[in-house]
């Protein structure tokens, strides 16, 4: 098969939660410059605006390639169904779920509150349920829309991706007790999905990200930057060619038989010891 075609994402239709910032934007760009119809999600109506504009004005995009603004408020049960209403008013199937849409909340131990609890574990772990949940119509059709034959087996399956942290693979340093019990959570619903949704004709995978530019690592890189980089193997941080090619990877034939993995996409910093 010729890579062209093996990696190629052209006609897809997907949806990017957190699209418009960050880790999200990077794999946002990534889709629309290989001519994929990407609807950007965010609680920031602007800002989906805004980097809709952006991405449809680049240069060299792959005819079919654009950007569509969904805003919704994702941490709201009302507000997931509303977006997957208006996509199903406006798609009959989706190829890929991006779920990215998350937040962080570092604390000491001593004062790390309950709040931070119900914001994350709703956010970054039950939401992103609710949503596959009421996408999956979708997702299958995308999948059943690939068969050579009424009875013939999916050949190119609904996709979703879901963005985890290095942080759900060991104990982070920082005392984001919420945010990486809330990774750890989806890694472990990502790979339950995998053989709920398998036979449905959908895959679930994860891309356990480590340090990447955005506003969440902002803080953190400003006053760590160096040592994070000194501490990887590849001496660097992630850039949006990773992120963006590994999910163009898992949403391609070309990963078309990767179900319930969970990909460390961090240099190998994941594998180092910190004795």
């Amino acid at each position: 098969m010729d890579i062209q075609s093996l990696f190629s994402v052209k006609d897809k239709v997907v949806l990017v939660t957190g699209g418009a910032k960050g880790v999200g934007r990077m794999i946002s760009e990534a889709f629309v410059r290989n001519g994929a119809r990407v609807y950007i999600a965010s609680r920031d109506a602007a800002a989906c605006t805004s980097a809709c504009a952006e991405l449809n004005a680049l240069p060299g995009i792959h005819p079919g390639g654009s950007a569509i603004p969904l805003p919704a408020d994702l941490s709201s049960l009302e507000e997931c169904q509303r977006l997957a209403a208006a996509l199903a008013a406006r798609e009959s199937k989706l190829h890929v779920l991006v779920n990215n849409s998350g937040a962080t909340w570092g604390e000491s131990f001593t004062t790390y509150p309950d709040t931070a609890w119900t914001k994350l574990l709703t956010l970054n772990l039950h939401r992103v349920f609710t949503l596959t949940q009421l996408l999956t119509p979708l997702l299958e059709a995308a999948g059943q829309s690939s068969k050579p034959s009424p009875d013939g087996p999916v050949t190119d399956p609904g996709r979703i991706i879901n963005i985890g942290s290095i942080d759900a693979l060991r104990v982070p340093l920082l005392p984001t007790f919420a945010y990486s019990a809330s990774k750890a959570g989806l890694h472990h619903l990502s790979r339950h999905l995998a053989v709920e949704l398998g036979p449905r004709g959908v895959t679930s995978n994860t891309l356990a990200c480590g340090p990447f530019p955005s506003k969440m690592m902002a803080a953190t890189l400003e006053n760590f930057g160096e040592e994070i980089k000194g501490a990887n193997p590849l001496g660097r941080i992630g850039v949006p060619a990773d992120v963006g090619g590994a999910c163009l990877f898992l949403a391609s034939r070309a990963g078309g038989f990767v179900n319930g993995a969970t990909v460390a996409l961090d240099g190998g910093v994941s594998l180092m010891s910190k004795i």
